[in-house]
């Protein structure tokens, strides 16, 4: 039986939840990207589990997964590489927009217009799928390889990975953990 464990980074260390403008937006986004992870007094025991028991651990090169897998399993000899980043943000050349919202608020609103098909400056919702299908091919060749495969990912990318999973037959076991540190298995038997 092959197993691979979609598990998703820890919170971020970057906080600041101040209204920006849109284009302080994009600092925002870069200063999230360049910081570590909090870490917790307690684990998800399944997240823990299936990380540490992986054949192969792998992460995006984006900092928050890259540390929580040295969190979650510090003995682990990690893989990292850009196709498991997560899908980013389109921007918005808006100079002269002033409002002020949350950056939670800007995520939303960005990621509803990437969706629905803006992607200035960043991958289309095409391209990320695409990106998904090649890293789904990784992981299952990494998975007959060794038999278990756990990622440290991100939110939104993982589930493009979970659906490209289960398109090709993989079967899933229902998410363990919170938002932060949560884990999805799929497997495979013959």
């Amino acid at each position: 039986m092959m197993e691979i464990s979609l598990i998703r980074h820890g919170q971020s260390q970057f906080n600041d939840k101040k209204r920006v403008t849109c284009a302080e937006f994009e600092s925002w986004v870069d200063n999230y990207n360049a910081s570590g992870v909090q870490r917790e007094a307690n684990y998800p025991p399944e997240t823990l589990l299936k990380i540490t028991s992986a054949n192969v651990l792998i992460t995006s090169d984006l900092k928050r997964s890259i540390d929580s897998a040295a969190i979650l399993h510090p003995e682990g000899i990690t893989i990292t590489h850009s196709l498991f980043r997560e899908t980013e943000l389109p921007t918005l050349h808006a100079k002269h927009l002033s409002i002020r919202l949350k950056p939670s608020t800007w995520a939303v609103l960005l990621r509803l217009l990437w969706f629905a098909g803006y992607s200035n400056a960043c991958e289309s919702v095409s391209e990320a799928k695409r990106r998904a299908e090649k890293a789904t091919e990784q992981l299952i060749t990494y998975a007959k390889e060794s038999q278990s495969v756990a990622i440290v990912g991100h939110g939104f990318f993982n589930r493009f990975i979970s659906k490209e999973l289960q398109r090709q037959g993989w079967k899933g076991k229902k998410k363990a953990g919170t938002k932060h540190w949560s884990c999805t298995t799929y497997m495979w038997s013959d």
